[in-house]
């Protein structure tokens, strides 16, 4: 499984910021191949000098469904809407994504001696 990944960094406006998010989830709830999306608000920074305020996560089956979801009329529609509003605060990429249970990642753990 692959995914975009939207890095928003803090906004200076966070209320103007969340009346064009809608817009931008339903352009891009239209890509082609979209499986799962999911939304994330940072509470608290821990370490790091990264300034990230929202994290948005757009999962598709393979690199290939991803890139061209991306160059898709609604991908390159939510991508300049996501621009605009945003002033241009964030970071995109793609990522190779695993994921497994600890139910399952514990089969695997040594016995203890």
């Amino acid at each position: 499984m692959h995914k975009l990944v939207i890095l928003i960094e803090e906004q200076e406006d966070w209320t103007r910021f969340e009346t064009q998010w809608p817009a931008f989830l339903r352009l891009a709830e239209e890509m082609p191949g979209l499986l799962r999306e999911s939304t994330s608000r940072v509470e608290r920074h821990l370490f790091g000098s990264c300034s990230v305020g929202q994290m948005h996560e757009l999962y598709f089956n393979t690199l290939a469904e991803a890139e061209t979801a991306l160059t898709s009329p609604a991908g390159m529609a939510a991508g300049r809407l996501l621009q605009q509003f945003s002033g241009g605060r964030l970071t995109l990429f793609l990522a190779d994504h695993k994921q497994d249970e600890l139910e399952n990642i514990r089969k695997f753990k040594p016995a203890e001696e």
